[in-house]
């Protein structure tokens, strides 16, 4: 059985030819997807380590349940001020934005 040369590429050039060069409107909007996503993790981690359920996080910020379900999912936009809110009201954490 021959073995197939592929060759090796980086993680950008994957994604120039699967959504485009960073700044065309495919690719941005990949990555606001995807940041999206990552936010929703660090979320779902940051109340695991708090040992919060969802209602409970909900609770302490004043939100519905099914909302913090959405954001862990990457499914839901979320505002600054509510990020905030999540982050540093209901989970004690402190944020931080740079923009590079």
């Amino acid at each position: 059985m021959a073995k197939s040369k592929q060759k090796t590429t980086t993680l950008d050039n994957h994604l120039d030819s699967r959504f485009g060069k960073r700044g065309t409107e495919r690719r941005t909007e990949f990555e606001i997807k995807a940041k999206a996503f990552m936010i929703g993790e660090l979320i779902k981690e940051e109340r695991h380590l708090a040992k919060l359920t969802q209602e409970q996080l909900a609770d302490k910020i004043g939100a519905k349940k099914s909302f913090i379900s959405r954001i862990e999912n990457g499914q839901s936009d979320i505002q600054l001020s509510t990020l905030f809110r999540l982050l540093e009201f209901g989970l004690g954490k402190q944020v931080e934005l740079r923009v590079h």
